[in-house]
C-alpha cells in the first residue's frame, strides 16, 4: 500500500517510488499512479462547501484515498460539522467529481467523523479563504 498524509494506494508488488515522492507498491505503473494522484486531487479541489469559500482538499476534509490496483478510488472524507446541510449530497458529488477523472473505474465514498474535523487541518490557502489568516 502505497501511504501519504491523505493519499494511498493498495498494491501487491514490491515497491517503488513515484514521481512525486509517494512510495508505491503498486500494479499501476508510477508515472501512471503520480498522475492519477495529481488528478484526483485536482477534481478534489473543484468541490466546494457551501458555507464556506474553500474547497474541500484545502479545508482537510479528506482524509483519505486509496487507489486500488483494479484504479477503484475509495476516499474516507468528513464534514466541518455533522449536522452540515450538504451531508447527504457532498459524498455524490465527490464520487461525480473523482469518477470523472480518466483512468478511474469506481469510487467509494465513505463519511467518517473519527477524528473530528477541526480548522487546524484547513491548508494555509483555505485559511487565507476564509480569512483566518
Amino acid at each position: 500500500m502505497t501511504t501519504m498524509d491523505d493519499v494511498s494506494t493498495n498494491a501487491e508488488t514490491a515497491p517503488e517510488t513515484a514521481g512525486n515522492g509517494i512510495v508505491s507498491a503498486s500494479a499501476i505503473p508510477a508515472d501512471e499512479l503520480a498522475r492519477l494522484t495529481d488528478d484526483i486531487v485536482s477534481a478534489l479541489k473543484t468541490v466546494y462547501d457551501p458555507e464556506i469559500p474553500a474547497d474541500i482538499y484545502e479545508l482537510g476534509l479528506v482524509y483519505r484515498i486509496d487507489i486500488e490496483d483494479d484504479r477503484t478510488v475509495k476516499i474516507d472524507m468528513t464534514l466541518t460539522a455533522p449536522g452540515c446541510p450538504v451531508a447527504g449530497e457532498m459524498p455524490g458529488w465527490v464520487e461525480n467529481a473523482v469518477g470523472a477523472v480518466e483512468g478511474v473505474s469506481g469510487v467509494e465514498v465513505s463519511m467518517v467523523f473519527d477524528p473530528p474535523w477541526t480548522p487546524d487541518r484547513m491548508s494555509e490557502e483555505a485559511q487565507v479563504a476564509v480569512g483566518w489568516y
